[in-house]
């Protein structure tokens, strides 16, 4: 079976030299035909049979050039396929067309796209696993650590600032103000890291939660979320929540924005929709940074789609479709 598998590729690989070769052959006999036809040359060559020959030497280069483009043609679409391949946008391939080793290299070359986006998405998936564990670990140490011993200086500050010299009380007071900040802001930090509501509550909460979260300092968020949407798992939850949380904070911090829609809808074919639209300055022809990167890596876990594009009135559309079938078990 080894000995008849490598003998027809033995012959493939021939193949395309042959093939090459028939086609500047056949233009030689062409012109080797021309010459034991009408066409002849005397000594000295004349003005006119110079004409010919010239005449007939570019249409043979013409036609030369022309076949080698047809019979090349399937490699330079496989050259342009492997330009643009992409594995945060899976799914796209080379077309195979005929047969021999050029159809033989495509069809190759697909299957160690197949390959790696197998991988890619396997080693994110660990990745992104690892991630969300080490977020969990840090927020239970801002929160047990951090959070208790900013919360026992608080409760020292209020017992001096009541037995203090009237003259220090402000300062104390003050200080006091500074160290809820303080407080507020780790607590804030630890709900970012570990979405406590989501586990919870559910997506839904969790998504208004975080729609008022970045309601602050001019930007209004608009959280719209359809009734009756099915039940989905837990690592489809956790993957719109993120997508969600990188599209508002992207908004909040780069797009000038004064209002943003957040809308999770049921998609006609199936699955959920997530949308996060502003009415900012748009992407333009900025490049994607780690933070749409992240989300393409997310949207791969789950198999959904991501788009992120100008909206039509400007702005920004950040959209994830998940497939039907990632309900929960």
């Amino acid at each position: 079976m080894r000995k008849v598998t490598e003998e027809q590729e033995g012959r493939r690989i021939v193949s395309l030299y042959w093939r090459l070769f028939l086609l500047n052959a056949s233009v030689l006999v062409v012109a080797v035909l021309l010459l034991f036809g009408p066409v002849t040359v005397s000594t000295p060559v004349l003005l006119g049979e110079a004409i010919v020959l010239l005449a007939g030497l570019l249409a043979l280069l013409v036609a030369n050039a022309f076949l080698l483009r047809v019979g090349l043609a399937p490699l330079q679409r496989l050259t342009r396929a492997m330009r643009t391949a992409d594995l945060l946008r899976p799914g796209r391939r080379a077309e195979v067309t005929g047969h021999g080793e050029l159809a033989d290299l495509t069809r190759t070359f697909n299957t160690m796209l197949d390959r790696l986006e197998a991988e890619r998405a396997a080693s994110t998936a660990r990745v992104l696993s690892a991630q969300e564990e080490e977020r969990r670990r840090v927020a239970q140490e801002l929160h047990d650590e951090v959070g208790q011993t900013l919360t026992a200086v608080l409760l020292q500050l209020k017992h001096a600032a009541d037995h203090a010299p009237t003259e220090l009380r402000p300062e104390l007071r003050q200080a006091q103000e500074t160290t809820r900040s303080g407080l507020d802001e780790i607590r804030r930090i630890a709900r970012r890291l570990r979405p406590g509501v989501l586990e919870e509550l559910g997506l839904h909460s969790a998504l208004r939660s975080l729609a008022s979260e970045f309601s602050t300092r001019g930007l209004t968020v608009r959280p719209h979320i359809d009734a009756g949407l099915p039940k989905l798992a837990p690592e489809t939850e956790l993957v719109l929540y993120r997508v969600a949380q990188e599209g508002l904070t992207n908004t909040a911090r780069h797009a000038g924005a004064t209002r943003v829609d957040l809308r999770l809808h049921a998609l006609p074919r199936g699955g959920v929709g997530l949308l996060v639209r502003d009415d900012g300055r748009g992407i333009g022809t900025a490049p994607e940074g780690a933070g749409l990167r992240g989300m393409r890596e997310r949207a791969l876990l789950i198999g959904a789609e991501l788009t992120v594009r100008e909206g039509a009135d400007g702005g920004t559309e950040v959209r994830l479709n998940t497939t039907a079938g990632r309900t929960a078990s």
